[in-house]
């Protein structure tokens, strides 16, 4: 197989990274934009020892699957892999890949639930991301989302996924930012103001928190007036932030946030519970899906009579709120202060009591007390947990397990461990958090 070789294929499924796997004389070819039953003729545009890369040239028979993306720049932003696919089959795929992992990572043969769809497809994506660039000649302000595999930022003035109204913050800025000399970001040379433009919006009261990213160490007068009439432009604006980020670095927040003007957060609610979030408050993107989640795992801890919780990885301890009314005692735990205090003040708006907080690493708390929880809900990063915060989490845990993931391959590999432990995996439930992307959130529920 060379480079540019052209071949015809069948796409037999998808891989966890949502490219289409072929196979041509055995060996496996990824193609891009590829659905299952797809029949393409593709050229070759990398070759590797083990596999080789490929793009679609013709499209001989679709897949049934095949829709036309609801989103016109679908083809050239990175963000939606699967919009050409209807979300149906999105589902059926989704599970296919949780099914892979679990039987090749974790060898685990606990048959998967099928996913619970989002409740919405469009307009369900509650944070917004968008890095911000210039152009060389003209100077125009560009902002958007990255070309797929690059850092080319495709300028965006429509995304269906995303509210309305942050493509119109997204605008505003975009037009008026020259006006207050603020220019945007050149990341190659690590010179303009604007990086990033954070929005998130409440689904519960459509106020959006918006927060400028910029490239400085300080907050410069005219930072501060366009913020204001961002504020003043925008009924719908609760607060506007500037973040200060001026490292040669990908992470889009530094760690110093100011409120410029109204409030530093938005509400969201979740099972009757009011939860505010700040600029750099982890909160799931889609809270409507996140809220079949927390229901799922409130019916599952209302099987047991005024049990104990430990809620570990907690950010802002909403597990720990939402299931706070059925239980003894919860403690949430999370290494993260300025979550804590944000939980803190979601205890007092929800006027909960039987709620501990504690700003410390889950394995160091662990490790320093001896008592023993009934329930343990684990929502790790995606990096998944430790050995050793698997081991403690064992230890102080009588019932049952309730990992919650983001990440089919590292939920695979913990369960595996927990499994050698002794422990067995009663189910396995996907929810659709990420609706036209490979990604795909789990919660498994452990007997110990």
């Amino acid at each position: 197989m060379n480079l540019n070789e052209e071949f015809v294929v069948n796409i037999e499924k998808l891989s966890n990274l949502g490219t289409g796997i072929a196979r041509v004389d055995g060996q496996v070819v990824f193609v891009e934009n590829a659905c299952p039953e797809d029949e393409l003729k593709i050229k070759i545009t990398k070759v590797n020892k083990n596999f080789s890369n490929a793009e679609v040239i013709e499209i001989i028979n679709p897949s049934p699957h095949r829709i036309t993306p609801f989103c016109p720049m679908h083809k050239i932003c990175g963000s939606c892999q699967l919009q050409f696919i209807d979300y149906e089959f999105q589902l059926l795929l989704k599970k296919q890949m949780v099914e892979d992992a679990m039987k090749t990572i974790g060898h685990i043969d606990t048959p998967v639930n099928n996913p619970i769809p989002s409740p919405e497809i469009k307009a369900f994506r509650h944070k917004i991301q968008c890095p911000v660039s210039q152009t060389k000649v003209s100077k125009k302000i560009l902002a958007g989302y990255y070309k797929p595999q690059s850092h080319e930022i495709i300028n965006i003035k429509y995304c269906p996924i995303q509210p309305e109204i942050c493509d119109k913050i997204i605008d505003f800025i975009r037009q008026k930012a020259p006006e207050y000399n603020i220019s945007g970001y050149n990341e190659k040379k690590h010179t303009g103001d604007l990086r990033h433009i954070v929005i998130r919006c409440s689904s519960q009261n459509k106020k959006c928190l918006v927060t400028l990213v910029v490239n400085s160490s300080k907050i410069f007068d005219k930072y501060k007036k366009f913020a204001h009439s961002i504020f003043n432009e925008f009924e719908n604006i609760s607060g506007v932030c500037i973040n200060l980020n001026n490292k040669k670095t990908n992470v889009i927040l530094g760690s110093e946030t100011e409120c410029i003007c109204g409030n530093e957060f938005v509400e969201e609610k979740i099972l009757d519970k009011i939860f505010k979030i700040g600029a750099d408050t982890f909160f799931q993107v889609n809270p409507k899906s996140a809220e079949n989640i927390f229901k799922y795992v409130k019916n599952e801890i209302s099987k047991y009579k005024n049990p104990t919780v430990l809620d570990a990885y907690a950010g802002i301890a909403a597990f720990g709120i939402a299931v706070s009314d059925i239980c003894k005692q919860v403690v949430s735990v999370e290494e993260n202060k300025n979550s804590i205090k944000n939980a803190r003040e979601a205890l007092e708006t929800n006027n909960i009591t039987n709620v501990e907080l504690y700003a410390q690493d889950t394995t160091k708390y662990l490790k320093s007390i001896k008592k023993k929880f009934d329930i343990t809900i684990l929502d790790p990063p995606r990096k998944g947990c430790t050995i050793e915060s698997l081991d403690e989490t064992l230890k102080h845990t009588r019932e049952k397990i309730i990992y919650v993931s983001c990440n089919p391959a590292t939920l695979a590999r913990d369960l595996k461990y927990l499994i050698e432990k002794g422990c067995t995996v009663e189910s396995i439930q996907p929810f659709d958090m990420f609706c036209h992307t490979f990604h795909i959130e789990n919660v498994a529920i452990i007997n110990v």
